[in-house]
This record gives structure tokens, C-alpha cells and sequence, in this order.
């Protein structure tokens, strides 16, 4: 009987420390939240970024990359992170106007010649100032459209004048730029903007030749306005839900933030060649760029300096000093400078050369 009892017990240590193993060996499951149509470059490189984090955790971590909104549709990707709907979430700061007031500096119209230039230099400028706006997560990564220009659907545009009236699409201060410019903006989720613009809702887009590829507008458009010296960019961010980030093992937070740092760089590069697929699949559905010359340039220029005044505004009512704001801005102006030499140096694509 001892040893019938004996047998037993040694059978439940061991059940209890193979269920043991299991629970140990189980992965952390994590949920990354991300709006882009499953078959845009940016949903692609996206499930590539979480199915390698998942590989190179060796089991220990599983991330799973909900695409096209099923998760979290764009204006709710801060939201849903911070209550913890999605562990990762990508979306740009546009879509919720007022809760990253500092890093809307990127919507202005400062002039951005691509979106590897960008890039860097809203990462710079991250690393530099630290805007407390993000304490709410961990914040890992920033990117940025392309270029925004004016895009119209029926009438070429080569004047302020041309504007006039016209419905343009615009989130966040984009949608300032178009209303400085002179048309009526209307804020739309870019996935609603091709049926706005297939009923006539919409007579244009502040938006960039990516976006003509991978939301299919470019089969509407017809016009394309080479405005790339007053362009702003969409500055998308990835941030991971803080509670769970702290949550995570250190070799997990060490090989997500080291694997991050390497995956920037493609995503970069990445846009700039969705930026130049998006303008060859412009013109192969019979599209038109339009020249903006530079005596008409300047008037464009003057006309969206309010936006920027605006913006310095807004930050001063929040408690920045005016100093502060303007030594921002110069700042993303000097890496602008700075990483536009960086991109020619090193022979990199781009649409606007």
C-alpha cells in the first residue's frame, strides 16, 4: 500500500512538472494593430516586422499582425494601444489632432523632399526632445509618408487660384495646409477616399504618389502638382501598450528594440520605392504632373506661412515658450538639409531629385 502510494505521489510530481514546463515554455502573445489594406507594401512589411520579432524570440514571444483595420481602425490605434485592445499599434499622428500637438510639427509646411529624409529626421528630432506627449507608451519607431502634394481629380491646378472651392482631402494640419491654399479640406479615413472621390464627394487629395498606388486613387486622379517645396508628411508611429512593454522579460525588450533599429532603416527605404511605384502607376493610367513655377511657388509659400505661425500658436497656449518652438522647427529644417545630402550621397531613389 506504502508503495502503490509512493508510486502515486511520484506520478503527480511529475504531471505537475510537465504542466509546469508547459506554462514556462507557453509564448507571450502579443497583438499588433495596424490600418493599411492587407495588400499595401506597408501591411506586408508590417507582418514581416512581427513574424520576425516572433522567429527570433525562439518561441518565447508570439505576435500576431492584425492588418486592414480588423483590429483597430486608424483614429482609435492610440486609444486601443493605451487601453490595451492592441499590445502594437501603427497609425500617424494625424488621425487623433491634439494628442501628439509636439510631433505635428511634421504636418507643416516645411518641405520635405522624401520620405527617407523624413524619416530621419522626425527620428532626430524624437531622440532630441523627448516630447512627454508619448510617456503614455513605449514608443518604438517613427516613419513618414512621402511628400503630401496637391492631387485633383477633374481640373489642373497651376495657381492658387485654381484651389478655389475645391474639396480637398486632409487630416490634422494637412488639412490647415489645404485651406491656406485655398480649398475647402475634408478629413477623411484614406481608406473612405477613393469612393469620395468616385461620387464626386471630393474634387482632390493633399496626399503623395504612394498613396495612388496603394489606396488605388490613382485610378481617379489626373492631376498631380509637383508642391513638394511646401509639403508636409503624414508621421506614422509604432508604439507598444507601456504596461505590457514593462511586462516583457529584458531579452525580450532588448530584441525588440535591437531589431527595430534594423528594420527603420528598411522601412525608409521602403517608402521612397512605394513613392516611385506609386508615380510609374500614375502615369501608366494616363495621370499628369503639373510644374509649379517658381514665381507661383513663392506666392504658395506665402500662403502657408499661417499654418506654421499657427502651430507656434498652439504650442505657446499649451505652455512651450516661443523660443522653444522655433528651435524645432529649425531643427527639422537643418535635418531636412542635413539627410537630403545623406540621400544623394548614397544614391538613393526618389521621386523629387
Amino acid at each position: 500500500m506504502k508503495k502503490c502510494f509512493k508510486v502515486w505521489v511520484f506520478m503527480l510530481v511529475l504531471l505537475f512538472l510537465a504542466c509546469s514546463y508547459t506554462f514556462a515554455a507557453e509564448a507571450i502573445k502579443l497583438k499588433f494593430a495596424n490600418f493599411f489594406p492587407p495588400t499595401h507594401r506597408n501591411s506586408i512589411i508590417m507582418d514581416k516586422f512581427c513574424k520576425e520579432l516572433t522567429k527570433r524570440s525562439n518561441g518565447k514571444m508570439e505576435i500576431t499582425h492584425y492588418g486592414g483595420g480588423t483590429l483597430l481602425t486608424a483614429p482609435k490605434v492610440a486609444t486601443g494601444v493605451a487601453s490595451g485592445i492592441a499590445d502594437f499599434g501603427l497609425s500617424h499622428v494625424g488621425y487623433s489632432r491634439g494628442r501628439f500637438p509636439v510631433m505635428e510639427i511634421m504636418e507643416l509646411p516645411l518641405g520635405f523632399p522624401s520620405s527617407w529624409v523624413a524619416t530621419h529626421a522626425v527620428n532626430d528630432f524624437y531622440n532630441k526632445f523627448k516630447p512627454r506627449e508619448w510617456d503614455t507608451y513605449h514608443t518604438l519607431m517613427f516613419s513618414t509618408s512621402p511628400p503630401n502634394v496637391v492631387q485633383t481629380l477633374n481640373k489642373p491646378v497651376k495657381t492658387l487660384e485654381d484651389l478655389k472651392g475645391l474639396k480637398v482631402r486632409g487630416t490634422g494640419r494637412i488639412a490647415d495646409i489645404a485651406k491656406s491654399l485655398g480649398a475647402t479640406p475634408m478629413p477623411l479615413e484614406m481608406v473612405d477616399v477613393y469612393e469620395a472621390l468616385r461620387r464626386g464627394v471630393l474634387d482632390g487629395n493633399m496626399g503623395n504618389f504612394e498613396q495612388l498606388k496603394g489606396f488605388k486613387i490613382g485610378e481617379l486622379l489626373k492631376y498631380n502638382c509637383s508642391s513638394w517645396k511646401i509639403s508636409s508628411v503624414n508621421n506614422f508611429y509604432v508604439v507598444v501598450n507601456k504596461q505590457k512593454w514593462n511586462s516583457l522579460p529584458p531579452d525580450m525588450q532588448k530584441l525588440i528594440t535591437d531589431y527595430t533599429k534594423e528594420f527603420l532603416g528598411e522601412w525608409a527605404l521602403s517608402w521612397n520605392e512605394i513613392e516611385i511605384e506609386g508615380k510609374d502607376f500614375f502615369l501608366k493610367q494616363g495621370g499628369r504632373i503639373i510644374d509649379i513655377s517658381d514665381s507661383e511657388m513663392a506666392r504658395w509659400k506665402k500662403a502657408v506661412e499661417p499654418v506654421i505661425a499657427e502651430y507656434k500658436k498652439d504650442m505657446v497656449s499649451k505652455g512651450y515658450k516661443a523660443d522653444e518652438v522655433d528651435s524645432w522647427v529649425n531643427f527639422i529644417r537643418e535635418r531636412v538639409e542635413y539627410w537630403k545630402g545623406q540621400e544623394t550621397a548614397r544614391k538613393i531613389p526618389t521621386v523629387y531629385n
